[in-house]
């Protein structure tokens, strides 16, 4: 790369389509998609239901196959790798935190954090499951049960476990939804500290405006496509 030259993307979409087969046929979520998102910036996806926002955020981390167009993240095409190299994708580079928390229920809050490392063979994984509750604020509930944490707690519990393995690129869909103002601001707060902490590439899915603004950039989804893109 040339001195003063842009760092490569390290998330690049060209004229990605998703089209779904619903109960009166196929439905285009996506249509014609081209994004570029450089290595640490904070992006916010907009938009009303069913604009595609929640299924560009599968499709970046290869929980959903685009049916037309590329997506190169983290220097891999992902419509090269069977679900075999998607998993070490995932388990590598990204991180993702859902609306709906998404924790194993039998496993404790430390258990669930560990999980990713322990699938990856850190032999660290518990003390670094440890170092991550406590970043979160949740080293004293590191042992009860997802049933027994409030939904903010949960919630955090999921951060940490999106960020334990030190991803370049952390995913998040509605992170904030399910919770009350106060709990989501604080869990909005935390999100935003590990991410500028880690210098990682944050890609939010929301429908707050007001949590959309803390990014440096927004992108408007219309009808499956960009509809406007703004630097703050």
């Amino acid at each position: 790369m040339a001195p003063g030259a842009p760092p490569s993307p390290i998330i690049e979409l060209s004229a990605v389509g998703l089209t779904l087969t619903g109960a009166g046929g196929p439905v285009n979520v996506l249509d014609r998609v081209d994004l570029a998102i450089a290595p640490g910036e904070r992006v916010a996806i907009l938009g009303p239901s069913g604009a595609g926002k929640s299924s560009l955020l599968a499709l970046l981390g290869g929980l959903e196959h685009p049916t037309t167009g590329r997506i190169r993240v983290a220097g891999f095409e992902l419509g090269g790798l069977d679900e075999d190299a998607l998993a070490r994708f995932r388990r590598d580079h990204v991180g993702i935190v859902f609306q709906s928390f998404h924790l194993v229920p039998t496993l404790t809050a430390r258990e669930n954090v560990a999980l990713p490392l322990e699938l990856a063979g850190r032999r660290d994984a518990e003390a670094r499951a440890r170092m991550a509750l406590d970043a979160v604020g949740l080293a004293a509930r590191a042992r009860h049960y997802p049933v027994e944490l409030s939904g903010g707690e949960q919630q955090r519990v999921a951060i940490a476990r999106a960020v334990v393995t030190e991803p370049a690129i952390l995913l998040a869909d509605e992170p904030t939804g399910n919770l009350d103002g106060r709990t989501g601001a604080t869990v909005a707060d935390l999100l935003f500290d590990l991410v500028a902490r880690a210098g990682a590439t944050l890609v939010l899915v929301t429908h707050n405006e007001a949590l959309a603004r803390r990014c440096s950039r927004i992108v408007h989804l219309a009808d499956g496509r960009v509809a406007a893109d703004q630097t703050i």
